[in-house]
């Protein structure tokens, strides 16, 4: 389980870092993020989709030929943010990490089945993917945190950084 690291500079006075508890359950309770990634030649791309945290790691879901499942092929590291769009409550949540194609059928499996229970989408897991509607095929992301960052909104404001072992 990662430390918190206090940032007081961007804290309130006497406040306290966040548990990791409390940023999990973000974690596990959002429904939307917004990943960015990098494209080819250096520029930024930025899209919303659901993610779901599983076995510490989001997962996202994305056809092969979409822009954001380019950029991964080409440079795994990503941001996945998440939060309120309140300056006065709640928890923004910020993972930074690496992403790799997840194909093993187990975990194809039980992803398929919390994004079900979450979003109530139906994933078929077929050859290593997801098979949605009309057999579209979508490939499976991990993004294993690097790093995560806490801003708690509201008194006492915080920020706090998250280190994972393959940090850098």
């Amino acid at each position: 389980m990662p430390k918190p690291e206090l940032d007081q500079r961007y804290s309130s006075p006497g406040a306290r870092p966040p548990k990791w508890s409390e940023v999990e359950a973000v974690l596990v309770a959002a429904e939307m993020f917004w990943l960015s990634t990098v494209r080819g030649d250096g520029r930024p791309h930025v899209t919303p989709l659901p993610a779901i945290w599983y076995a510490g790691r989001l997962h996202i879901a994305t056809g092969h030929g979409e822009q954001k499942a380019k950029n991964l092929a080409a440079q795994p590291h990503c941001v996945l943010t998440t939060g309120t769009d309140l300056m006065n409550s709640g928890l923004d949540v910020v993972v930074e990490g690496a992403a790799t194609r997840v194909t093993d059928t187990e975990t194809l499996n039980a992803l398929a089945q919390l994004w079900k229970t979450k979003l109530n989408w139906d994933y078929r897991v077929g050859d290593g993917e997801f098979v949605m509607a009309g057999d579209v095929v979508a490939g499976v992301y991990g993004i294993t945190p690097h790093k995560v960052l806490a801003f708690g909104k509201g008194e006492p404001f915080t920020q706090t950084r998250f280190r994972f072992e393959s940090s850098e």
